[in-house]
């Protein structure tokens, strides 16, 4: 069955997790779920896995060194996520990524000159679902998540000479950041039934982390516009596709209380999202996102191309 139907005829497999926030200032990938803003029905789980590749432009650097406030130019991360609807409109997400970054120079010649593999910062957040209407159209509904990032991540990559590497480098940033966001989903737009308008909009403000480095405060607004083309009879199985945009803003970075100018940035990406149900509760997904319009600080890397795929499982918890 379908997600939005199996919302609305209360089946213990509705899909309502709202993908959260990437490592630093990373693009967002699709989460889960097409629809972000509703949560998990009560007393449900979701285990899911989703695996994002980014690469970034490389680092303009007048020397040999790598600049304290360069981003990885090409990263994977992993993220495995588990959700709990404990009670009508609200449910808590455990997020734990494993994060590789690579980085090179330009003078390298593609050669990475740092890099490795780490727990990244895991975080804990509430989504609750404030406002929901239905109608004859079809369903709106508006809902915000809110919790911390944890300094869980390794801290203590070095480069190939020993030497640690800067903070933005680092799978984990040695912070307590908050996240903070609020989600908007559409269904029956132009009343098409199968049509569903879907906004994320969140921000992640950071602290003082490692290295004695605050990375730069980001702001991220994404809207996925989706049409189910199929469905099967029995609602098993369904497709959902369309065009994404994406719209990013990097605060500088500050270091040794001095900011770095020019090291933030806004970038602008279009790409397009697929959901495919393979079979009841379990989704698998695929997007990608290209820049389109970039700012041009002197420090500045913006993302170039970005993938993402995943898996979902959902179940019914059982508590005594």
């Amino acid at each position: 069955m379908g997600i939005r139907n199996a919302r609305g005829r209360g089946l213990p497999w509705l899909l309502g997790l709202v993908l959260l926030l990437l490592s630093a200032s990373t693009a967002n990938a699709q989460g889960p779920a097409p629809e972000t803003a509703p949560p998990l029905f009560p007393g449900g789980g979701l285990l899911s896995y989703n695996s994002i590749f980014t690469t970034r432009s490389l680092a303009p650097s007048p020397s040999a060194n790598i600049p304290l406030t360069a981003r990885p130019t090409f990263s994977h991360e992993g993220d495995f996520n588990f959700t709990w609807g404990f009670r009508r409109d609200f449910d808590l997400t455990v997020l734990v990524p494993i994060v590789t970054n690579h980085f090179e120079m330009p003078h390298t010649t593609g050669n990475p000159m740092g890099g490795g593999t780490g727990l990244g910062d895991a975080m804990l957040l509430v989504k609750y679902r404030f406002y929901r209407r239905d109608s004859k159209r079809g369903t709106t509904q508006t809902s915000v998540t809110f919790g911390p990032k944890l300094p869980t991540g390794r801290t203590d990559m070095a480069d190939r000479k020993g030497n640690h590497l800067p903070a933005s480098l680092q799978p984990g940033s040695g912070s307590t950041d908050f996240f903070v966001a609020a989600n908007w989903t559409y269904t029956g737009l132009f009343n098409v039934r199968r049509l569903v308008a879907d906004e994320d909009f969140h921000s992640l403000l950071r602290s003082q982390g490692t290295q004695n480095t605050r990375l730069g405060s980001d702001l991220e607004s994404r809207f996925w516009l989706s049409y189910r083309p199929y469905e099967s009879k029995n609602g098993a199985r369904e497709w959902f596709i369309g065009p994404v945009v994406t719209w990013l803003h990097s605060q500088d970075d500050c270091i040794a209380a001095v900011t770095q100018s020019g090291s933030g940035g806004d970038v602008l990406l279009a790409g397009i999202t697929t959901y495919v149900g393979v079979r009841p509760g379990m989704h698998v997904w695929l997007g990608m996102d290209w820049d389109v319009a970039h700012s041009a600080g002197p420090m500045f890397m913006p993302v170039r191309h970005h993938l993402s795929f995943g898996i979902t499982r959902q179940f019914r918890l059982h508590f005594k």
